[in-house]
């Protein structure tokens, strides 16, 4: 069997022109892999830690030069050597190395990093794809992606409480015709908005922000972009929202639309809305910690709408036990670099797998080129997922890797679309 031979790593930008790591492993077959770690602006507390560098001189504080020389320093003397086909067995034992709650010796970056290069270059070893990997051979369906074609909260500057206002394509269709029915919606929203006289510029996973009345009139918009789109809403395309609302939880209160509501009150907003538009799916409606609203409005609305847990579970598996537990979510987001490493991403989802969870595969708003998730949501069996909107090539390079894992699939590919759903 093949070694790994060399391990490099650097610091290169991601979308937001902010550092990340970005790694190479290379075997003695000469054969080699790259991977780059994403990086969130709506972060939860409970994330495993991204070690940034803090010196203000450089990159306002950004650079992950510490990250860099943990990988070149300690993670990567451990692994030369050793073979890539043991990739789960040498995550454990780099996780074993840092040995913190939240990978704060080495720095989630770092190791997440080279957990997703070994993993890579197991695959490129056999002359497998990633998702052929981690499938094992099983077929596997193409997942439904939910499309952020209008942003607020924290990924835009418009005074909308909602972080993400997303389409679904849920159509009995395949995956690349799904895509084209969302690439057509927004480009159909764009027109909208700019004979309203409305900002056609993008934040930071490409949708749309203009400045709007209120959180409705965004869905009041895109349920006019789909009807001219040429599409149903309802039968060709739902909506799913990330709510984001740890951003705005303070003092025991929701600040919505400029006053302080309480849970119970936003949960009637989101009930309200799932009565007059096809709503599917609500990810963090409620604060990271609000545990009780969490599980009172998923007893009371699990069975007809996907309530995601982002901030609430931060792909952990102790948050995720204790969600399962107390019935506070019915799907979890799934997030690589909230955990850290590939083995406990995949121990999250199959957490959730089998307590009869939904998975949603998902990028950050800080991303690069790499389209590892895109493999990571067929290969381990994520029923839909994330990588922003139609726009923006970071976003893009996701949708177009699924378009290659659809053509290697064949006659085999199906597309999940509406079967995920209540």
């Amino acid at each position: 069997m093949a070694k790994i031979k060399e391990i490099k790593a650097r610091e290169i930008l991601d979308s937001r022109g902010n550092p990340t790591v970005e790694v190479d492993i290379y075997n003695d077959n000469n054969q080699w892999v790259r991977a780059a770690v994403p990086s969130g602006a709506s972060t939860g507390t409970h994330e495993a830690l991204e070690l940034r560098d803090g010196d203000k001189s450089r990159y306002l504080g950004k650079g992950v030069t510490k990250a860099i020389s943990n990988i070149r320093e300690h993670l990567a003397p451990r692994l030369i050597g050793e073979e890539a086909s043991r990739y789960m067995e040498l995550d454990k034992a780099i996780l074993e190395m840092d040995g913190t709650e939240n990978k704060s010796k080495y720095g989630a970056n770092a190791i997440l990093g080279i957990s997703l290069a070994m993993a890579k270059l197991a695959a490129t070893e056999q002359g497998i794809e990633l998702f052929e990997l981690l499938g094992k051979g099983e077929q596997k369906s193409l997942p439904t992606p939910l499309m952020n074609i209008l942003n607020g909260g924290a990924h835009a500057d418009n005074g909308l409480d909602v972080q993400e206002f997303m389409i679904v394509p849920v159509m009995d269709a395949s995956f690349s015709d799904a895509l084209r029915s969302g690439a057509e919606v927004f480009h159909s929203l764009k027109k909208i908005l700019s004979e309203k006289s409305l900002s056609t510029s993008v934040g930071d996973e490409g949708g749309f922000a203009p400045v709007l009345s209120g959180n409705e009139e965004a869905l009041s918009l895109i349920s006019l972009a789909v009807e001219k789109a040429g599409y149903k809403l309802g039968e060709d395309i739902c909506f799913a929202l990330d709510v984001a609302s740890t951003e705005f939880f303070k003092d025991g209160k929701y600040q919505w639309e400029n006053k302080g509501i309480s849970s119970e009150e936003l949960g009637e907003v989101y009930a309200s809305w799932a009565a007059k538009y096809p709503l599917v799916s609500i990810e963090d409606a409620f604060a990271e910690d609000d545990w009780a609203a969490w599980s009172a409005f998923n007893i009371k609305h699990g069975d007809k709408i996907q309530t995601v847990g982002d901030d609430l579970f931060v792909t952990n598996p102790k948050r995720i036990a204790r969600g399962i537990e107390e019935k506070a979510a019915n799907a979890l987001l799934v997030k690589v670099n909230q955990i850290g490493s590939l083995s406990e991403t995949m121990q999250a989802m199959k957490m959730c797998h089998d307590a009869g969870f939904n998975t949603v595969m998902s990028h950050r708003s800080g991303e690069t080129e790499d389209a590892t998730i895109s493999d990571l949501a067929v290969g381990l069996g994520a029923s839909q997922i994330k990588t922003g909107s139609l726009c923006r090539g970071e976003r893009t390079a996701k949708y177009n890797q699924l378009l290659r894992i659809q053509e290697k699939l064949g006659d085999k590919a199906s597309y999940v679309g509406a079967k995920c759903f209540k």
